[in-house]
C-alpha cells in the first residue's frame, strides 16, 4: 500500500522551523518514518488557470512533500474566507463569529476540485488517500468524481459542534453530504462522533448503526482516533534541550521565581483573554505570589486579515499591558508576552523549564499542546498541567488540574493550588497521564486509522456488492431527495 496524506497546513521538518503544536507537528514523524507523500499547500498562490496543478516534491524521512501553489483567484475566498470564517468558527461552537458570502463558498469547493486534479498525479493502483481536516471536507467527493475508487479516509482534528450550530453553516448540507464520500471519517472524541451522528440522523434523515451510515456514495463508517504525539521522541529533545541559548536564556532570566507556560495559536477558540484575566485575579487574590511566578505566554499571529483575529490581537494586547501595570515591578514583569513562533525543540525546553503548563481553551479538539507539555517534564520532578476540560486531551489526561476557562476565579485558584503542589502529588498526577500518553502514541494513531480505512472499505464493498443477500443486514435509510 502506499499512503498519500493530504492537509492545508505543511511543514518541511526543519528543526528550527517555528511550530507550534497542531496538525502539522502531528503529521510530521508519521511522513518521516512511515513513507507516505504529503501534500498541501506551499504558501504561495499562483496567477491564471492551472490545468496541471505544479507541485514541488522533496524527500523527507523515509516520506516525501508535495507542496502546491494554490490557485490565486480563489486562495482567499476559500482559506480566509469559507474554511477559517465559516467552517472555523462554527466547527468551535461560535456561530456568532460567521462572515461569509456565496463566492467564498464557491471557492472554497474550487480549491478542494484543484486538490483532487492535483491528487491523480500520485495515484497508484494501491494507494490510500487520508484526508486531514476541515479545509477539505469535499475533497472525497471531488476525487470519486475524477473516478478515484481507491480508500479515501478523512480526519477532523477540530471538533465537530452540535447540529443547530452546524446548521448555521451556509450549504452545511451540501458539505456534509459531500464528507460521505471518505469510507472512514474519525473524530478526536466521542462527543464529536455522536454530534455528527446527530446531524445525519436529524438533518439528512440518514441512519447510522454500528457506526456505519449508507448514502449515495455507499457506505460510510463513523469513528474515534483521538491523535497523539510522538512521546519518546518529545521527551528526549526535551532533556537535550536545556542546553539550548534561547531556553538558557530564559531559565537565567527566571531569578528563582516560578515558571508558568502557554503555547497557542492567537485565536479566540484557545481562551487567552480568560487565562490573562485569571493570571490578574490570583495575583490580586493571593498578594504574596507577586515576584514568586511569571506568565510566559507565547501566542503565534495567524489569520490577521480576518476581522475576529485583529479585535482579539488588539484586546490582547491591552490586557496584557494593563495586568503588567498594575502587578508588575521595575524588575519583575508578571506575564511575558510574544507573539512570534518557535521550534519543536526550543518549546520543548520551555516546558521542562516551566513548572505549571496552561492549556485553557474554550473549546478545542485535541489540543497537542498539553500533551507535549506533560511529555517534556523532569520525571524527578514533573511541572502541572491546568487543562481545559472542554480540550479534547481532558479526556484522557483526567488527572491534570481540570478547569472550566469561563470560570476565572477558579482558574486562578487552581493555577495557586498547581504552583503549591508536593512533589509526590505532582509525580503520580504525571506518571498516571505519562502512561496514557504512551498507549495512545502518534504511531498508534496512524496505524489504527489505516487499518480501520482498509476495513471500512472491504465491509463497504460488501455491503454494496449486488449478489449480497444477508438476512442479517437491516435496511439503512438513503438521503432524501
Amino acid at each position: 500500500m502506499s499512503l498519500v496524506v493530504v492537509s492545508n497546513r505543511i511543514t518541511r521538518g526543519n528543526a528550527n522551523e517555528p511550530i507550534t503544536g497542531g496538525l502539522a507537528a502531528a503529521l510530521l514523524p508519521i511522513v518521516e518514518k512511515s513513507g507516505a507523500i504529503w501534500v498541501g499547500s506551499s504558501g504561495r498562490v499562483r496567477d491564471g488557470v492551472q490545468k496541471e496543478p505544479f507541485a514541488e516534491v522533496e524527500a523527507l524521512g523515509a516520506g516525501a512533500l508535495a507542496m502546491l501553489d494554490l490557485p490565486a483567484a480563489h486562495y482567499g475566498g476559500y482559506y480566509e474566507g469559507f474554511a477559517n470564517s465559516a467552517l472555523w468558527p462554527a466547527l468551535h461552537s461560535r456561530a456568532d463569529l460567521i462572515r461569509v458570502s456565496q463566492g467564498d463558498y464557491l471557492s472554497y469547493r474550487e480549491v478542494n476540485a484543484f486538490m483532487a486534479r492535483a491528487l491523480l498525479r500520485f495515484r497508484k493502483p494501491d494507494t490510500t488517500f487520508w484526508i486531514q481536516d476541515y479545509h477539505f471536507l469535499a475533497l472525497g467527493a471531488e476525487l470519486r468524481d475524477l473516478g478515484v475508487n481507491q480508500p479515501i479516509g478523512f480526519f477532523l482534528h477540530t471538533p465537530w459542534a452540535p447540529r443547530d450550530v452546524i446548521e448555521g453553516v451556509p450549504h452545511h448540507r451540501e458539505l456534509v453530504e459531500a464528507m460521505l464520500a471518505y469510507d472512514l471519517i474519525g473524530f478526536q472524541t466521542e462527543d464529536d462522533c455522536e454530534n455528527f451522528s446527530n446531524y445525519l440522523s436529524s438533518t439528512l434523515d440518514l441512519m447510522v448503526e454500528d457506526g456505519v451510515v449508507m448514502s449515495q456514495h455507499g457506505t460510510t463508517r463513523i469513528a474515534v482516533f483521538p491523535i497523539g504525539i510522538d512521546v519518546e521522541k518529545f521527551t528526549r529533545q526535551a532533556a537535550k534541550a536545556v542546553s539550548h541559548p534561547d531556553v538558557s536564556r530564559l531559565r537565567r532570566s527566571l531569578n528563582g521565581e516560578k515558571l508558568a507556560i502557554g503555547v497557542d495559536r492567537l485565536d479566540y477558540s484557545k481562551g487567552l483573554v480568560n487565562r490573562i484575566k485569571a493570571f490578574d485575579r490570583m495575583w490580586t487574590a493571593h498578594p504574596s505570589l507577586a515576584r514568586t511566578v511569571s506568565l510566559l505566554q507565547i501566542a503565534t499571529p495567524s489569520r490577521g486579515a480576518i476581522e475576529a483575529y485583529g479585535n482579539l490581537q488588539n484586546e490582547l494586547a491591552k490586557l496584557v499591558s494593563d495586568v503588567n501595570g498594575l502587578h508588575g515591578e521595575v524588575d519583575w514583569t508578571p506575564i511575558r508576552y510574544l507573539n512570534k513562533g518557535f521550534s519543536q525543540t526550543v518549546l520543548a525546553g520551555f516546558y521542562r523549564t516551566a513548572q505549571v503548563g496552561v492549556v485553557t481553551p474554550l473549546h478545542d479538539g485535541m489540543n497537542l499542546v498539553a500533551k507535549e507539555y506533560v511529555a517534556a517534564q523532569n520525571p524527578d520532578d514533573p511541572g502541572v498541567l491546568v487543562l481545559s476540560k472542554f480540550a479534547g486531551a481532558a479526556n484522557e489526561l483526567d488527572t491534570a488540574l481540570l478547569v472550566n476557562p469561563h470560570d476565572i476565579d477558579c482558574m486562578a485558584r487552581t493555577i495557586a493550588t498547581a504552583l503549591s503542589m508536593p512533589l509526590l502529588e505532582r509525580r503520580m498526577r504525571w506518571e498516571a497521564m505519562m502512561a496514557k500518553l504512551e498507549r495512545r502514541s502518534i504511531q498508534q494513531w496512524f496505524s489504527s486509522f489505516v487499518e480501520a480505512l482498509q476495513q471500512a472499505r472491504s465491509e463497504g464493498e460488501a455491503l454494496t456488492q449486488p449478489v449480497v443477500r444477508s438476512p442479517n443486514l437491516r435496511p439503512l435509510r438513503s438521503v432524501n431527495a
